[in-house]
């Protein structure tokens, strides 16, 4: 993940320079919302403290799995969770954006054992609802403006058997419901 974070960084202070503005305002989807958490914090992450709090106004979190059951993504997710609980720092706005278009079952065929397998892994419960990757319950954090948007799923690619041309957070006609949270 560092190597992840040093990108962030040099991007953040790239647009800083190249406007010159004083913050950002940063959209993260899917690992990218907890990767900009890593970058916001104050306490040594694997031997650096980046604290890019300073720098931006509001992160936006779009299908970001802000907790996980996955031993590779499990003890990153719990330095962010144990450090920087919720929407940790009260300068920042933080908005948390998920998708409710699929429900994860136990069963055939390979899309809905895929989306159960996938939530079980992020929050431990593979019955629940979500963006057929990441469960509405993971991608929201306490303290933030958490909102669930029916019908929209993970990525542009994603295929829904239930609702085959379901739109994505990038989606045009989705966009709209998020993108006021950065005016």
């Amino acid at each position: 993940v560092t190597p992840i974070v040093q990108q962030f960084a040099a991007t953040v202070d790239q647009v800083l320079h190249a406007t010159g503005q004083d913050q950002v305002n940063v959209i993260g989807h899917s690992a990218g919302g907890w990767i900009a958490r890593v970058y916001l914090g104050d306490q040594s992450y694997c031997g650096q403290a980046w604290e890019g709090k300073r720098y931006v106004k509001t992160l936006v979190s779009l299908g970001t799995p802000h907790t996980s059951q996955e031993r590779w993504t499990k003890k990153n997710l719990d330095f962010v969770n144990d450090t920087y609980p919720g929407a940790y720092y009260p300068d920042i706005r933080y908005v948390c954006v998920a998708g409710k278009a699929i429900y994860g079952k136990n069963t055939w065929p390979l899309e809905s054992w895929f989306t159960y397998k996938s939530y079980e892994l992020t929050c431990g419960t593979g019955q629940a609802w979500g963006d057929g990757v990441t469960p509405v319950v993971s991608a929201h954090l306490d303290g933030a403006e958490n909102l669930t948007l029916d019908g929209v799923l993970h990525a542009p690619r994603s295929r829904s058997r239930e609702i085959p041309d379901a739109p994505w957070y990038g989606s045009e006609q989705v966009i709209g419901a998020w993108i006021n949270s950065l005016l």
